[in-house]
């Protein structure tokens, strides 16, 4: 049998929202990867697909840094994709999984980088955090000719200011560390009234924050904290 390698999207947390093709597709695995953000730390991607495993898989935690010391990343990814194309060259079904969806702010995107066109592969779709947020809220993601962005709140302040001018929607992911100054700049903006955050989407401490304006510069916000704004719906 041909090796194939399957990047697998979890969904934003809770097992329950994971697609029924992933869910099949794990518990026909010979292997799979489970990226894990600390060394010995538990992989909240694997602790979500647990349940739909099969006997016969064999689980590979592999941990992948959170520094900005790019050498020690390209290692780290560079030395994980040499293992997956080994199992796949031995004919094994091999899947990585990662949060979300595999094609966006994913760590999958730097192991496609070095296996795309080496390795047979298929990219399974899973539910975005964002759009489990919008469901849970009830909180229209977009409408009508209504256009989005989808934007890292790690990019530069005056970025993320020309994306809520120029959109009707901002989806303003990675706000965990940078609230006061995203807070501050619906404020100046005039959209505060326009914006929500949710952390933890999906999962048991999940908290829905519809009132921004009343959180202080030192709340403490989980590190998987997303904000919603659309400016022709009220938070």
């Amino acid at each position: 049998m041909q090796g194939k390698l399957y990047a697998i999207g979890t969904g934003p947390g809770s097992s329950d929202l994971i697609t029924v093709r992933a869910a099949r597709l794990l518990g026909t695995l010979d292997v799979l990867y489970a990226p894990a953000g600390r060394r010995g730390g538990d992989s909240l991607a694997l602790s979500i697909v647990r349940e739909y495993l099969g006997p016969q898989v064999e689980v590979r935690e592999r941990h992948f840094p959170m520094s900005t010391h790019g050498d020690e990343k390209e290692q780290v990814w560079d030395s994980v994709a040499e293992e997956m194309a080994s199992d796949v060259a031995a004919g094994r079904q091999v899947g990585f999984v990662t949060l979300g969806d595999a094609m966006l702010f994913s760590t999958w995107v730097f192991l496609l980088e070095r296996l795309q066109g080496r390795v047979p592969m298929e990219v399974i779709p899973g539910v975005t955090s964002f759009a489990a947020i919008a469901a849970r809220a009830v909180f229209p993601l977009a409408m009508e000719q209504q256009s989005m962005a989808v934007v890292s709140c790690t990019s530069p302040e005056q970025e993320l200011e020309h994306a809520l001018r120029q959109h009707d929607c901002v989806v303003m992911m990675k706000v965990y560390g940078r609230f006061p100054m995203i807070r501050n700049l619906l404020s100046r903006l005039g959209l505060l009234d326009n914006a929500l955050m949710m952390s933890e989407a999906s999962l048991p401490n999940e908290q829905c924050f519809r009132q921004l304006s009343a959180l202080g510069d030192d709340v403490a916000l989980p590190y998987f904290s997303t904000i919603l704004v659309n400016k022709s719906w009220l938070a």
